[in-house]
């Protein structure tokens, strides 16, 4: 098996395939399935292979019938979760452009192929997400063509491929103001509480914790399940019944914690998500990072706006008419969140969701089935990362779309989350969720040091040690609450990008 210092980083054309369910256009010795039906190229699929063929995964067989990448990291007849980036149906700005949102459905495919390889037709296949609360799953299903690669599964394999939304709950919104809510069906297995306590992040703050502020109005319920020892989430049943968790995060930028990898995907696992804190509530001077600056305006805001939330839900079927309007004379007097204004956390100031995230990993590393806290890892991991049109800017729902053409993968989620940042041009000493991470804990989640991290590549400037690379990577262009605080030096000069053609 790989070690967990192995990352691999393959760059093809930064194309998705328009055709699900995105069968190989090559015939490639290891397929297991009658025939490959695609009518078009498929670059995807072939970087997925090549990424996992530099990890050296079963190398003694690539190339023949027999080539099993992960076969050491998954047995017959175990449960295997692919968990990818939906976090929604729609882009903040671009309608129904969200190839630089979402994990593409060509990336999943290819994952699939080798899962299956591995499991001999023995065993389980979830494809899982919580995406955000106002999503509509069935249309990033559609527009993925889950539907037409689950069929491929259920012809052609005893196992299949379930899919599902770990949400219990449908947010009704206009204009990003919350005017209801309706039930879903959820995870089928249901959910476990999962207390951290005094392991938590958040417990070395608890005398700031009654300003935290989740996704609801009603902080009431955040506060019940964060305050003294008390640290609680509620994680999927599905999630922690896996053997193996397969994380397939896309790679962009983010308002709150600089980059959406691996570790920040991991909000996708919970069953409430206002039980995860996302920033503490009032300005800087008085122990808030709602704001990035402590200035009349932004006293007067948080004032008005805690008001607001306070009153707004007793409104009733009355929101449904009226909060559209307020949120537009909100954002003519105090400014747009989208491109000028910094409210609710989205700056590098943030000290809140960072905690929260590595929480959040730590349930899933080290909680057994029955949401038990244990000292050792409880599941493998692994982890593809989807850079073939990757986001940059305003992240992660207002992305504009980066055409790198990349894939990254390994089997240390915080080691390839490192090497995506280095290679987005960005300084991981100034991602808090990364930078913390590395540090010792009780419940660790780094098992190698950043100087320990090897990198395999076909372009020449990403192979080897990652502390040596150079240059300034991809460039990527920050969330504006960043800008100018996320960027490597390097970057900040110049936007410059490697050469797309391979070089072995």
């Amino acid at each position: 098996m790989v070690h967990r210092r192995h990352v691999a980083i393959y760059r093809d054309e930064a194309r998705y395939p328009a055709s699900p369910p995105y069968d190989p256009s090559e015939r490639y010795p290891e397929y297991k399935f009658p025939s490959a039906s695609a009518k078009e190229p498929n670059p995807v699929y072939r970087a997925v292979r090549s990424a996992m063929r530099l990890l050296g995964l079963d190398a003694a067989h690539f190339g023949s019938p027999a080539w099993n990448p992960l076969g050491d990291l998954i047995e017959p007849g175990q449960t295997v979760l692919l968990k990818p980036n939906f976090i929604r149906d729609f882009h903040d700005t671009r309608g129904d452009e969200i190839e630089s949102l979402v994990t593409h459905g060509s990336v999943i495919r290819a994952v699939l192929d080798y899962v299956m390889i591995a499991l001999r037709d023995q065993g389980r296949v979830v494809i899982a997400d919580a995406p955000q609360s106002e999503t509509v799953f069935e249309r990033i299903a559609d527009r993925n063509g889950l539907r037409a690669i689950q069929d491929v599964f259920q012809q052609n394999t005893t196992v299949g491929v379930e899919i599902v939304d770990l949400r219990p709950e449908y947010t009704e919104k206009v204009n990003g103001v919350i005017v209801g809510h309706r039930p879903l069906p959820g995870d089928p297995a249901g959910y476990r509480v999962v207390n951290l306590g005094s392991h938590s992040q958040f417990s070395e703050i608890n005398h700031m914790n009654a300003r935290l502020y989740g996704s609801e109005y009603d902080r009431g319920e955040l506060a019940a399940h964060h305050h003294g020892d008390v640290h609680e989430y509620l994680i999927s049943q599905t999630a922690l019944d896996a053997d193996v968790f397969i994380n397939l995060p896309k790679m962009k930028t983010h308002k709150k914690v600089g980059v959406t990898l691996n570790l920040k995907g991991l909000v996708g696992i919970n069953g409430n998500k206002n039980w995860l804190p996302h920033h503490r509530e009032g300005v800087p001077a008085d122990g808030g990072d709602q704001f990035d600056s402590s200035g009349l305006s932004q006293r007067l805001e948080h004032a008005v706006v805690s008001a607001f939330k306070k009153r707004f839900p007793r409104l009733g079927p009355l929101r449904r008419w009226v909060g559209g309007p307020l949120k537009r004379m909100g954002t003519a007097i105090f400014g747009d969140t989208r491109t000028n204004r910094v409210r609710s956390g989205n700056w590098y100031g943030n000290d809140t969701t960072w905690r929260m995230v590595l929480d959040l990993n730590r349930a899933l590393v080290y909680a057994d089935r029955g949401g038990q806290m244990q000292r050792t890892a409880q599941r493998r991991a692994f982890s593809i990362v989807d850079g073939i049109i990757a986001g940059e800017g305003n992240g992660p729902t207002g992305c504009d779309p980066l055409s790198v053409g990349l894939v990254v993968a390994g089997c240390d989620p915080l080691s390839v989350d490192l090497v995506c940042t280095r290679v987005m041009g960005l300084d991981y000493t100034k991602v808090p969720t990364l930078a913390n991470a590395l540090k010792d804990h009780q419940y660790a989640l780094a098992f190698v040091g950043h100087d320990e991290i090897q990198c395999s590549s076909n372009v020449q400037e990403w192979a080897g040690r990652l502390c040596d690379f150079v240059g300034p990577g991809l460039a990527f262009r920050p969330h504006f609450g960043w800008k100018g605080h996320l960027e490597l030096p390097e970057a900040l000069s110049a936007k410059s990008y490697l050469a797309q053609e391979s070089v072995g």
